[in-house]
């Protein structure tokens, strides 16, 4: 005759089965999930190259953006003309006004660094509108004052010296000042040299213990068009 011999109820025994048993068909069904997704994601791929999903795609998204797109480019397509590269910053500085605009309101990004992003897309714009304007003497009569004898075409009256040097003053700092300016924003285009922040960063490693992420915080400017995305 078999006896039956009961199994030791020992709490430990069932502490460790109660606590690892659970991990085990999670990690089962973690694996089924993963292989159905996997085969899930194949099958979309594979569906979104078809025509018929391509011509679906093209009237649910591409045409809407491509309405809405003309719409919002409508001034700057109406006046672009191809032989002066003052209608390409046109069109990248409407286009710029819509980047920050979803930047700005809409994006994911931390405050610290989309903030400082989004202040520089709002300099460059305001800097090409200065150029499109050619808004440098105005800029330069705030330094030196207005420009005498400034009705000359119509009065035939000649300048002074002293109207010439004065004007002459106010000329050379609006050609400084579209300079600077010009430079400035291709600087903020081009962004910082992040050889720069290697640099410093090693350096204050090597004095003081510190955190990377607040450093680099503190170096980042918001410059760089290729960090301009959410």
């Amino acid at each position: 005759m078999f006896s039956y011999i009961p199994f030791p109820k020992d709490p430990p025994i069932y502490f460790v089965g109660s606590y690892f048993f659970p991990i085990f068909v999670k990690t089962i069904v973690m694996k089924v999930e993963f292989a159905d997704s996997f085969w899930k994601s194949l099958k979309t791929l594979s569906r979104q190259q078809t025509w018929w999903y391509k011509t679906y795609d093209f009237f649910r998204r591409d045409l809407p953006y491509f309405l809405e797109n003309i719409w919002f480019f409508r001034k700057e397509l109406y006046a672009f003309r191809s032989w002066d590269y003052s209608f390409n910053l046109d069109l990248f500085r409407r286009s710029l006004e819509k980047t920050v605009d979803t930047i700005e309101n809409h994006g994911h990004e931390i405050d610290g660094s989309r903030l400082k992003k989004v202040e520089k897309m709002k300099r460059s714009i305001q800097l090409i509108k200065n150029l499109r304007s050619d808004s440098y003497v105005s800029l330069a009569e705030l330094e030196f004052g207005k420009i005498k004898n400034s009705d000359w075409l119509w009065t035939d009256k000649e300048d002074t010296e002293e109207e010439r040097v004065h004007n002459k003053k106010i000329f050379t700092r609006a050609r400084e000042i579209e300079e600077s300016e010009w430079k400035e924003l291709w600087s903020i285009i081009q962004g910082q040299d992040i050889k720069d922040y290697s640099s410093k960063n090693q350096k204050i490693k090597d004095s003081e213990p510190h955190d990377d992420a607040d450093s680099y915080n503190d170096w980042f400017d918001g410059s760089g068009l290729r960090g301009w995305w959410d």
